[in-house]
């Protein structure tokens, strides 16, 4: 004879496609976040660093561009990093090889980016500063420990 409780560990059709609604929702907004954050991060960049761009949707396109090819880059990065210091004691120099590598991790994406979009030209010089920007963000908001 089944338990009153087993009714309750089952869920129905529309309990199932409630949860997954909920949870593409969650993960739509958290991925808006992030893109916002970008988004207004460069924007502001962009004006202190006097960058012009043609339309709202050239800095839109070139943030997703940039957000999309960065998790690619990153995967390697990441990767190599970590086997490049693994044997590395002193951490002065794990920093120091951390942010050569963030730096020009975020240089080839914004290289890449900025080469196959002609509606926003950046000068090296304004490459290299977001990138180092970037990369000193990227660290100080990092909780990974190792």
């Amino acid at each position: 004879m089944p338990e009153k409780n087993d009714s309750f560990r089952e869920m129905n059709l529309k309990d199932k496609t409630a949860t997954v609604a909920g949870i593409t929702l969650l993960i739509i907004l958290v991925l808006g976040f992030v893109l916002g954050l970008y988004f207004f991060g460069l924007a502001g960049i962009f004006k202190l660093l006097g960058v012009h761009y043609k339309s709202i949707w050239s800095l839109v396109v070139f943030v997703v561009s940039f957000f999309i090819l960065g998790i690619i880059f990153e995967l390697f990065s990441k990767t190599i990093f970590k086997l490049s210091v693994r044997n590395i004691t002193r951490e002065i120099w794990v920093f120091f090889i951390r942010i050569s590598f963030e730096v020009t991790t975020n240089w080839l994406v914004l290289f890449t980016v900025d080469e196959f979009m002609h509606s926003i030209t950046l000068s090296w010089k304004t490459e290299i500063i977001i990138a180092l920007l970037i990369a000193l963000i990227e660290i100080a908001f990092d909780s990974d420990k190792d």
